[in-house]
């Protein structure tokens, strides 16, 4: 069965305005705007098989995953039939928005976007103790894709501050290696 992995791609019935897949600087690849895009209009669906939350678990495991969690049963799996929607990337940084509007989930401009510009949605992932590594390059990255919460605000800084910590005794290493 072909899945969208092979071969990604803008499905037109649910886009409302044209957009195409190119290579991205942030992963892989990345859906782009072809013309400009008003504010707060709504841009593409994101469709895929609704599957249960165990069979979510269970593919959940792949090394490219297209899940969205629709409610606390179902999720869409865009990797079959998906819209395009799927492609488009994580950033701190948004240009659009997800809302789930009567068992739809649909992406909303955030602002005016402008042609070739690449389509950026927070994800917003639930911190469960393990951290999805942002590659953004926003100016606001916050280093993660997952939403910040008081518990990983705390674990980011725990976490810097051993890092800083580890920064000073490598540096003295290094100086009394050379005298």
């Amino acid at each position: 069965m072909e899945t969208l992995v092979s071969r990604p791609r803008i499905n037109l019935k649910f886009a409302d305005f044209p957009l195409v897949i190119r290579k991205s600087k942030i992963h892989r690849y990345g859906v782009y705007a072809q013309e400009r895009i008003p504010a707060n209009r709504k841009v593409i669906e994101y469709t895929g098989e609704r599957i249960s939350r165990a069979e979510t678990k269970r593919r959940g495991e792949g090394e490219y995953t297209y899940l969205f969690t629709l409610d606390h049963y179902w999720t869409l799996d865009g990797a079959f039939g998906g819209s395009g929607a799927e492609i488009i990337n994580h950033s701190c940084e948004p240009n659009v928005v997800a809302r789930i509007m009567k068992g739809h989930i649909i992406y909303m401009s955030l602002r005016e976007i402008q042609p070739g510009e690449e389509l950026l949605v927070d994800y917003n992932f639930t911190y469960t103790g393990d951290k999805s590594r942002c590659a953004c390059g926003a100016r606001s990255c916050r280093g993660v894709m997952e939403k910040l919460t008081p518990k990983l605000t705390r674990d980011l800084i725990n976490a810097r501050a051993a890092r800083d910590a580890k920064t000073p005794r490598a540096a003295q290493k290094t100086k009394s290696a050379t005298a």
